[in-house]
């Protein structure tokens, strides 16, 4: 049942490219991640207001600034800049680079089954990112790592901090900072750095935009995060992340449906195995797991 809970949030994550580009593929990333952020931050502390004590501001900051403001952004430059089924899928990597930086900066060795799954995982990307099939720019190649990289980080950051503050005031926290890290960044742009790039908001909000608005600040993240964090402490990572299959395939029904975007059935096929591939170590996990409660 947990892991059918998981893929709730995961699925609502992997809409976020797909509805960025339709409503709103003129805005700021910085903007649109500030939207996101500051409003759920606020909605989660009215429904259960939290103060961190002093000594915990510094982690929380540090945390909001990897996890929220910085992937945040990347999260939005990747929405505009790809196309949202490909942006979507090539976030299965995560793996690939949970596994370098588990190696090269923890010195953890990988397994076998995580290391083959990592290096198939890179070829299908090689062949799916082909240039020649599919329109990329460098931009949204460089966000995209960003976004992967920021993931692990945060992640780690969010096991360590969680051990000292609840995890109710980690959650709305890390929002309202990275909120108001973004917000204040937006400022600076707009007014100072590129105020033409807000150009698109003097124009009248249309009824779509509103609802992407509502869609992004309240189910992908108000809620998608709640229940994120609330489903770390009743399941396994391992079983969470098998969960997280429902990411992708949102991203792909979204931008068939949203955007019309249109594929090869060779492309359609490189990304189920990208997906299949993400989840496979885990999946195996599972499966022992599985059979050694069956056996006691």
């Amino acid at each position: 049942m947990n892991i059918l809970l998981a893929m709730i949030p995961a699925f609502l994550w992997g809409t976020t490219y797909a509805v960025t580009k339709y409503a709103t593929p003129d805005w700021p990333p910085i903007l649109l991640g500030a939207i996101r952020a500051l409003p759920a931050g606020i909605l989660l502390w009215f429904i259960k207001p939290s103060w961190p004590k002093r000594e915990q501001w510094r982690g929380l900051i540090v945390l909001a600034s990897v996890n929220i403001t910085l992937f945040f952004s990347f999260i939005f430059v990747l929405a505009v800049n790809l196309p949202a089924a490909i942006a979507g899928v090539g976030m299965v990597s995560v793996p690939v680079v949970a596994l370098l930086y588990a190696w090269l900066i923890k010195g953890q060795r990988p397994a076998l089954i995580q290391s083959l799954c990592a290096l198939v995982l890179v070829l299908l990307a090689w062949r799916l990112f082909d240039p020649q099939h599919v329109e990329l720019n460098l931009l949204g190649i460089f966000a995209l790592f960003g976004a992967l990289l920021t993931i692990v980080l945060g992640s780690t950051l969010v096991q360590k901090i969680t051990v000292h503050i609840h995890w109710w005031t980690v959650l709305t926290w890390q929002l309202l900072i990275g909120g108001v890290l973004l917000a204040a960044a937006a400022a600076v742009q707009g007014y100072v750095i590129a105020p033409d790039a807000y150009h698109a908001l003097s124009r009248t909000f249309t009824a779509s935009q509103w609802v992407v608005l509502f869609w992004l600040v309240v189910p992908n993240t108000a809620i998608a995060y709640t229940l994120y964090v609330w489903l770390l402490g009743r399941m396994t990572v391992v079983e969470f992340t098998f969960g997280t299959i429902a990411n992708p395939i949102a991203g792909i029904m979204c931008a068939v449906v949203l955007l019309g975007e249109q594929y090869q059935p060779w492309q359609y096929t490189l990304m189920t195995l990208m997906i299949f591939f993400s989840v496979l170590p885990q999946l195996l996990k599972l499966t022992q797991r599985w059979r050694s409660v069956k056996v006691t």
